[in-house]
């Protein structure tokens, strides 16, 4: 029936649809936080790549300046360590929890680019297979 609630209802749960907008597979549930995660991850990718970029230009011993420059160094690098290994697992589990493929690059790709890459990466695919999640509860309940 046209003016039944439950008519509205899924009348409301239609226009929260992200699906209706667009079917292009490239903005296709990119949500705000999503976006914030993405560029998250571009900063952390140029952030870090331009020291790397700078240590191998300066020829410089990377390793042993990264674990050897005094405590400070070593605290923040036993800090980020800790949170990468935590990071990793819960990419690894998240993934799987969520159905995601190849979750495990994430890991891998972290080790031949950067940490603050690869995780908000990892954030913002995740947060755009929640989004499809959504919107496909969302399309089946204004199904029913």
């Amino acid at each position: 029936m046209p003016g039944s609630p439950d008519r509205s209802r899924k009348q409301r749960l239609g226009s929260l649809d992200a699906t209706n907008a667009t079917d292009c597979p490239v903005t296709k549930n990119w949500t705000p936080l999503a976006l914030g995660y993405l560029a998250l991850s571009l900063a952390g990718l140029v952030g870090t790549w331009t020291f790397n970029i700078l240590a191998v230009v300066q020829v410089r011993d990377f390793v042993g300046d990264w674990v050897g420059s005094g405590p400070a160094v070593s605290s923040l690098t036993v800090d980020l360590l800790v949170a990468a290994v935590a990071g990793s697992v819960f990419i690894i589990a998240e993934a799987r929890r969520l159905g995601m493929r190849r979750g495990w690059l994430y890991v891998v790709a972290s080790g031949v680019t950067a940490f603050a890459f690869t995780f908000p990466l990892f954030l913002a695919m995740r947060e755009r297979a929640l989004a499809a999640t959504r919107a496909r509860d969302v399309t089946a309940a204004s199904k029913d």
